[in-house]
């Protein structure tokens, strides 16, 4: 049977919901093992008992002094101990550096933003703005694959898998960079942009007033996402920026307010399940992406939207 190991994403103390897809991702092709990098492995381990998760390895050390460096050092010795079939990591920009380091570490070939993995470990990846789906397999050494949140739905399960404790001795190289403090990003009651199943955005039609967004975004329990034009423009934070250059989603539902869809934009959210799309221009490239599309003001469409779901929902 095939191993694959998964990294554990977990921030504040709590297990980010991404982790759940990587343990079903990794076991509808092997054993599924869990690899814990924690200051306190014990509390993440704690909330491991959901996921489909057959083994769970903690590993040894002080992993927030050294960050990045010293997790990818500390994975590929548990790759060169355990020998897995493949690594799997999610796709944020964290998890990308990691997969990176231990991709020259350990001489292994990286595919990066996949939303799908099979038996056979073969890739699938949506490019080009969601034109064109790739297939793709690593030849080279251990597989190490990062796959984008949102692409499977978890498998809620119960377990109790067994523990085991990694040793690792972090070579010098990993040592070079030190964290001397960190600050969390405050966040307030929407859930995070990435692991969100709705998300809600904004772009240029928006003039600056996301208010009607942030108020569908609440009405649905969504996150805010923003266009280019609109965090360059000051309207909303660059945390917010979904896009090539920006954070990547795959929501169950991505409602586009006033984008118009340019391909930088569409890179950022094609693999969403189901996409609305509401503009005044019939011409806009997004309305082609766009499984429902509304050619209308938002500033009309939304706070009509809005008001029928806390209807509903009353």
């Amino acid at each position: 049977m095939s191993t694959v190991i998964f990294l554990v994403d977990h921030a504040g103390g709590k297990v980010a919901k991404a982790t759940g897809e990587l343990a079903t991702f990794a076991k509808t092709i092997g054993e599924s093992v869990a690899i814990v990098f924690a200051a306190n492995p014990a509390e993440i381990v704690s909330q491991l008992n959901t996921f489909s998760v057959d083994k769970v390895i903690t590993a040894t050390g002080d992993w927030d002094k050294n960050g990045a460096a010293a997790i990818a050092d500390g994975l590929s010795q548990i790759i060169a101990a355990k020998k897995p079939n493949a690594l799997l990591i999610t796709s944020s920009a964290n998890g990308k550096e990691i997969a990176g380091r231990v991709a020259v570490i350990t001489n292994s070939g990286i595919i990066t933003d996949a939303i799908g993995v099979d038996k056979e470990l073969i890739t699938t990846q949506s490019v080009f703005g969601g034109s064109t789906t790739v297939h793709s397999v690593v030849t080279t050494g251990t597989p190490i694959i990062t796959l984008r949140a949102n692409s499977i739905e978890p498998v809620a399960t119960t377990s109790t898998p067994p523990v085991e404790e990694f040793a690792v001795t972090l070579s010098e190289a990993a040592k070079l960079a030190t964290i001397t403090s960190a600050t969390p990003v405050v966040k307030g009651g929407r859930p995070d942009l990435t692991e969100a199943a709705i998300v809600v955005s904004g772009g240029r039609g928006t003039s600056g007033d996301f208010k009607p967004v942030e108020a569908l975004a609440d009405a649905l329990g969504a996150a805010v996402g923003a266009s280019r034009a609109a965090t360059d423009a000051g309207w909303y934070p660059h945390s917010h920026q979904v896009g090539q250059t920006g954070k990547t989603v795959s929501p169950q539902l991505y409602v586009a307010a006033g984008i118009s869809g340019a391909i930088q934009h569409r890179a950022g959210m094609q693999t969403s399940k189901m996409i609305v799309a509401i503009n005044k221009d019939p011409e806009a490239p997004i309305l082609e992406l766009a499984d429902f599309a509304v050619v209308g003001d938002l500033f009309n469409v939304l706070p009509q939207a809005t008001a029928q779901i806390i209807a509903r929902k009353g």
